[in-house]
């Protein structure tokens, strides 16, 4: 089955996609209980900190990259379909249709065509681990950040509302953003993911990651960290602080080591 199988090698195991059935996105799969945050503030050890960081945050990154893989293969399915000659069910029109909406492709009424289907996967995709765990941990300081102790931010989110998160300290006058404040750790993972996979800013993150998928290559978080020049203010910096990261804490490996258990 044309790109699923490059999907199943980079990052879960089968037993997500054991079941081909169509299913109605996001649902079925658990939220992983991780127990209780880590008071990562209070740790000097800075292996012992990193050791608990990753162990925190990577079943919740993983079981957030499950949800979208489950979506991913059944639009791949489809994808095969059309391919084929076949016309879409109303349940995969409906799949299509719901995806469409929370991945923010304008395409609604639209008939679902193979470039409507193929605009669509490249947003319904997994980010590395790797990727995921440096962006957190530049972004929240090890954990050890205001925003990720009281607001369960990770990664720097805004929002515009007043009252959405907490106000910087150190706002520039004339700014009214504040850190957006999320309900669990897992809630901001996947916000973040949707943002990465829908905001125009990252586009060239995306146009990189669907070159490696036309090319059956696996994705690696140096690699997609190319695409993140505007994250930050920092631009190209920060780009090479994310892949240092990656390196220096050997984070590819640590994704490999998951995939194989």
């Amino acid at each position: 089955m044309r790109g699923l199988l490059c999907l199943w090698l980079i990052l879960l195991p089968s037993s997500v996609l054991a079941n081909t059935a169509w299913q109605h996105p996001l649902e079925d799969l658990a939220i992983p209980q991780v127990g209780p945050k880590p008071a990562f503030k209070e740790m000097v050890d800075v292996a012992k900190k990193k050791a608990a960081f990753f162990g925190y945050l990577t079943p919740q990154v993983h079981a957030a990259n499950e949800r979208i893989v489950r979506d991913r293969a059944q639009l791949l399915l489809l994808e095969d379909s059309l391919i084929a000659g076949n016309l879409p069910t109303p349940a995969q029109a409906q799949l299509v249709n719901k995806l469409s909406r929370r991945y923010k492709l304008n395409a609604e009424g639209t008939s679902i065509s193979l470039e409507r289907l193929q605009a669509l996967l490249a947003r319904v995709d997994i980010l590395p681990i790797s990727l995921v765990l440096a962006q957190a941990a530049n972004e929240s300081g090890w954990g050890t950040s205001r925003f990720a102790m009281d607001a369960n931010n990770y990664f720097g989110m805004w929002c515009y509302q007043k009252g959405c998160g907490l106000r910087p300290l150190h706002r520039d006058a004339g700014r009214n953003h504040e850190v957006k404040a999320f309900d669990t750790v897992f809630e901001n993972i996947e916000a973040y993911l949707l943002n990465i996979n829908t905001h125009r800013a990252y586009l060239p993150l995306r146009d990189l990651r669907q070159t490696l998928r036309d090319l059956d290559a696996p994705l690696r978080g140096v690699l997609l960290a190319e695409g993140l020049v505007a994250y930050s203010s920092r631009g190209e910096a920060y780009v090479s602080d994310i892949q240092q990261l990656i390196t220096a804490n050997d984070l590819e490996q640590l994704q490999i080591e998951l995939v194989s258990n």
